[in-house]
């Protein structure tokens, strides 16, 4: 069997039929697109491409569904060193989950067996939105929710700090993409830009250029620019 995901139907179908393969098909771009980039990370078109195109599929017969979806504002592109990236947005997540779970949902797999990296996808899949609900019920609601204060974010911004550094061995060096990434869709870029720099105003934090070898289009973005248009890729702690 190969690594494609699923077997392919017929390029020959009735109105009714497309409309049901095109309804399939955005569910399984969006989990595809969710799995390559951890759900906040921006991926490259040609990597999904690669994903959900299937044996004797053409990347042409996506076309439509890519475009419907960015329509819906389920997906965003961006242009980034003559690159296409393309991002899940918070929208594409509730596309995604109300297509895998609703009954009324067309989605299932075709044929008899279903792609060992559609199916492991899957598995993440429910597995996170596992984790989240169990965090949602040991913290309670009011601190998985939105960010709306310096003060809010600030608490968070330290916490995800101390972990980050903590589990991942950083030596008080915690980059800041990493960061805006684990607190996610809980703060704007821009709130999370302006107070992780008033925060560098009271000498909380210091806002570093460093060594950045493995720096990528995405890690840019996700970083920071100072006043004055310097980048800035990592956070150190001051008086912890």
């Amino acid at each position: 069997m190969s690594e494609k995901d699923e077997i392919p139907v017929s390029n020959t179908l009735t109105p009714e039929e497309q409309a049901v393969w095109d309804a399939k098909a955005k569910v399984r771009v969006l989990l595809n697109l969710w799995d390559l980039g951890g759900g906040k990370m921006k991926v490259k078109k040609g990597d999904l491409t690669k994903r959900i195109v299937r044996t004797n599929e053409t990347s042409q017969r996506y076309v439509e569904v890519l475009g419907e979806l960015q329509a819906t504002g389920a997906i965003e592109y961006s242009l980034v060193n003559r690159v296409t990236l393309v991002e899940l947005t918070a929208k594409g997540k509730e596309v995604l989950a109300q297509g895998l779970k609703s009954k009324d949902s067309l989605f299932e797999f075709d044929g008899s067996q279903i792609g060992t990296r559609l199916g492991n996808s899957l598995l993440k899949w429910i597995r996170h939105q596992d984790s989240a609900a169990s965090v949602a019920v040991d913290k309670g609601k009011g601190d998985v929710g939105a960010i709306a204060s310096y003060d809010d974010f600030k608490a968070v911004a330290l916490d995800v700090y101390d972990s980050l550094n903590r589990d991942y061995n950083l030596d008080d060096l915690v980059p800041i993409y990493r960061m805006r990434r684990a607190i996610g869709e809980r703060v704007g870029r821009s709130e999370f830009n302006e107070w992780l720099l008033e925060m560098q105003a009271t000498d909380i934090f210091q806002l570093m250029a460093g060594e950045t070898p493995d720096i990528t289009p995405d890690k840019r973005e996700d970083s920071i620019i100072i006043p004055g248009g310097t980048l800035r890729y990592y956070a150190k702690r001051l008086n912890p």
